[in-house]
This record gives structure tokens, C-alpha cells and sequence, in this order.
């Protein structure tokens, strides 16, 4: 199913995977209100979604959004509540980059009438889609666990110090998946000779922990990837250079996503799970 800027692919197998920052659809009335349609799009997750295309080979349903995360976030706190109190983040409409430049031109800034109205024109459909594949995949499986995929620059200062592992474990502190499904992702990325850390800066975001419910079969995790990970990362980001286009090395990441997708799926069956 697809309608513009929300794409459900529907699968069977006991795994959801949500893209919530992969889009840069800016509707033109919105992109004349940002200083520079490049730093509106500046901070997506470049490519996440052609990353994880194999995906549907283990038969995923996907959840993604062609919107970009500076129109509205979808995987924020729909109150406006930070998911990182005292730590420096974006907004539910961000109103800067990742690296604190503004986003908006003078006066501009949406005010609260003008974030309800794209709440419910794109957070609220976003999330009712995912409501419904997991009602749906809950009525198939026991278990079912949802993906949240991410990607972020290796080096953000504004948002940690020095650069990131590669893979970037979500689970709010082990409260939204069930400890054995953690420790086999963590194994596998430790395997897979990168670094990685478990609830680390990323501890998982709206979908995360609005979803996961172990007690009730769903076990979330966000995984947030470092992009040197899939594409050369420049040392200076400038709109010359910025996106980098998917490199070789993603040859070398995309094992290590499939391993981990199908241990998500193998666990649901498993005996432990």
C-alpha cells in the first residue's frame, strides 16, 4: 500500500521494520518557510531505506515515510516532551539541525496550530499504519518484533563526543524487548568486528517505546547506524558534497543486517523467546 508519502509493505514473517527518517518530501508551502531546502534535508537517514531493501527477501512488513523529519518528526514524543531531558536534541517540528544551525526563516517558526495540523496530516496516519501491521502480525505469531532503522553522521558534537560506534543498539535501558533478543542483536554485532554499544546516546525513540510491550509478544529495538558505515562521510558537509551516494563498504555492512533481521525473526520461534 501507498499513498504519496506513506508506504506500507505488508509481510508475514513475525518482524516489522519502521523507516520514520529516510524521507526528504518537503511540501512547497512549508519549504519556503526554511532558510535552505539542503539544511532541511541536511539530517536525513541517508539511503536507510535502500540499505535495508532486502528486507522483504525475509518476507518484512515495512512501514517508512517519504516526509522529511524537518516537516515533523514522527518518531518523537507527540506531547513535545524530550525523549533525552537535559541532553541536546530536535523538536517534534525541529526548528534546527543536528548541529544547531536554524532551520526556519525570521518569524516563520511553526507556532502550535500549525504543529497540530502536520500532526495529523502525517505523525497520526504514520503511526496508525504501524498500529495496524501490529495488530495484524499479532493475530499470525505469538511474538512479534519491530525494527525502528536509523542512520546518523559519525560525528555530531552537539549530540555526542567523538565519533559513534557502528551499530547503535536501542532498548530504553532494556524495558521494550526482552533481554535474550537483546543480547543476540549485540552478539552479532560484536561478531561482526565493528563497534557497538547497548543503550548508549540512542536508547530507542517514540516508536521504541511506545510499542515495546514484552509481556504483550512486541519486543522493539532501534538500531542507529553510524553512515561511515554505508557511504563515505566527508570531513566538511557542504551541499557540493552532502549526500555521499551508498558505497562499497555497504557490501560489507548489508551481511551483518541480514544476520540480525533473521535472528529477530529465528527468535520469535525460538523456545527462550
Amino acid at each position: 500500500m501507498s499513498r504519496d508519502w506513506l508506504t506500507v509493505r505488508h509481510g508475514d514473517a513475525p518482524l516489522l521494520i519502521t523507516i520514520p527518517h529516510a524521507g526528504t518530501v518537503i511540501p512547497d508551502a512549508i519549504e519556503a518557510q526554511f532558510v535552505s531546502p539542503w539544511l532541511a534535508r541536511k539530517d536525513a537517514d541517508w539511503w536507510i531505506d535502500r540499505l535495508y531493501a532486502f528486507a522483504a527477501e525475509l518476507d518484512a512488513t515495512i512501514v517508512s515515510t517519504a516526509i522529511s523529519r524537518s516537516v515533523i518528526d514522527v518518531n518523537r514524543d507527540p506531547s513535545g516532551a524530550s525523549l533525552y531531558p537535559g541532553q541536546a536534541t530536535t523538536e517534534l517540528c525541529p526548528t534546527t539541525t543536528f548541529d544547531g544551525e536554524p532551520l526556519y526563516r525570521a518569524g516563520m517558526v511553526p507556532d502550535d496550530a500549525a504543529v497540530t495540523g502536520r500532526k495529523g496530516r502525517w505523525f497520526a496516519p504514520y503511526h496508525a499504519a504501524i498500529e495496524r501491521e501490529l495488530a495484524r502480525l499479532r493475530g499470525m505469531h505469538d511474538r512479534v518484533v519491530i525494527y525502528d532503522a536509523h542512520s546518523i553522521r559519525s560525528h555530531v558534537g552537539r549530540l555526542f563526543d567523538g565519533e559513534l560506534p557502528q551499530f547503535n543498539i536501542g532498548t530504553n535501558g532494556g524495558t521494550t524487548c526482552a533481554t535474550a533478543l537483546r543480547d543476540r542483536v549485540a552478539a552479532i554485532c560484536a561478531d561482526s568486528g565493528h563497534s557497538h554499544v547497548v543503550d548508549g546516546r540512542f536508547r530507542g525513540g517514540w516508536t521504541t517505546r511506545a510499542y515495546g510491550r514484552p509481556p504483550n509478544g512486541i519486543h522493539a529495538i532501534q538500531m542507529e547506524l553510524a553512515m561511515r558505515g554505508y557511504l563515505a562521510e566527508p570531513d566538511d558537509f557542504t551541499p557540493a558534497n552532502w549526500p555521499a551516494p551508498i558505497g562499497p563498504q555497504a557490501d560489507t555492512l548489508r551481511p551483518t543486517l541480514r544476520n540480525i533481521l533473521q535472528e529477530c525473526i529465528d527468535w520469535t520461534r525460538s523456545p527462550d523467546a
